[in-house]
């Protein structure tokens, strides 16, 4: 027991003067030279990495080949590959898919502001205390319930190709407008569920500690409130931004000429389906980047609330 005591102790030692010299705790000593122990440590870490990496890769490469063997050993890969996969198609429908991408950009941009703020109104519209207040809270829930359960391709359906048929005076008839608006009447629905999630999570002693302060209600729920609710919500808005890429395009229901619209055009002339694939593989592309910053920005705001650190 002594000798396990014995061991134990300087190797705490060890570890507190590999600690001090790598901190900076104490004054830098230039003749410092890692102990032997720390240094198997290290040795055995670096190749449990290279082992982990190399079953990794190996075990990816394994499956990328089995999955092209099925693929292509399927008795209607030759059909497929000509109707799919046509080089041909594909560099033809390429700059034009880009080119309607641009709408799917535009619409992301400006559908994503407007949904946000909607979204909001119809949150703090929900939290909203007193009597005077339950018409809107009612119509706030209503309005959430209903667009929450209607499929967005209907509703699409409904404002793009409805709305011209009333023939209202000073309406739009855009399908590119009208696209842009049942998608922000959807999607702020979903939104404003996320604001109202965050608002209700925050502690009621925060409210109040701010009212002991001299604040309102309504500086209260815009000094306090709000800055922490939207925070708390940033990776779930972040996936409903990503979800909203890829409805933008759904306009083309409508006629509008966005990089679905355009692949489908090509499609209609060739009987080809290639171009759906660049179409495809361009939201991909698009969407990629959105998602490894939604996962970034949760993970970091995983760490910090396990560090017991502001969100």
């Amino acid at each position: 027991m002594t000798v396990i005591k014995g061991e134990s102790a300087r190797e705490g030692a060890d570890d507190k003067g590999d600690m001090t010299a790598v901190t900076g705790g104490g004054v830098p000593d230039d003749g410092y030279a890692p102990s032997e122990r720390r240094l198997a440590r290290e040795r055995y870490r670096r190749a449990r990495a290279r082992r982990a990496t190399a079953v990794a890769a190996l075990s990816t490469l394994v499956t990328a080949v089995l999955l092209y063997l099925v693929v292509v050993s399927a008795p209607g890969w030759p059909r497929t590959k000509e109707t799919f996969f046509s080089a041909h198609y594909a560099r033809e429908a390429f700059p034009k898919v880009l080119e309607g991408l641009w709408l799917n950009v535009r619409l992301l941009l400006i559908c994503g502001v407007a949904v946000l703020v909607l979204g909001m109104l119809i949150a703090v519209a929900r939290t909203l205390r007193g009597p005077v207040f339950f018409p809107l809270r009612v119509l706030a829930a209503a309005y959430t319930d209903f667009f929450r359960g209607l499929p967005l391709i209907i509703n699409l359906m409904i404002v793009v190709l409805g709305v011209p048929a009333l023939r209202l005076q000073g309406v739009t008839v855009d399908p590119v407008l009208l696209g842009g608006t049942a998608l922000t009447l959807t999607y702020s629905a979903y939104v404003a569920e996320v604001f109202r999630a965050g608002i209700e999570s925050i502690h009621p002693s925060q409210r109040a500690a701010a009212r002991s302060l001299g604040l309102t209600n309504r500086q209260a729920l815009r000094y306090v409130v709000l800055p922490q609710a939207v925070r708390r919500q940033v990776p779930p808005l972040l996936n409903d931004l990503v979800s909203l890429q890829k409805d933008t395009g759904l306009v083309s229901i409508g006629g509008a000429v966005d990089a679905v619209r355009a692949a489908d055009i090509i499609v209609g002339r060739s009987l080809n389906y290639t171009p759906y694939i660049v179409a495809g593989l361009v939201f991909v592309a698009l969407t990629i980047p959105m998602t490894r910053f939604t996962d970034w920005v949760t993970a970091r705001m995983d760490r910090r609330r396990a560090q017991g650190g502001s969100l």
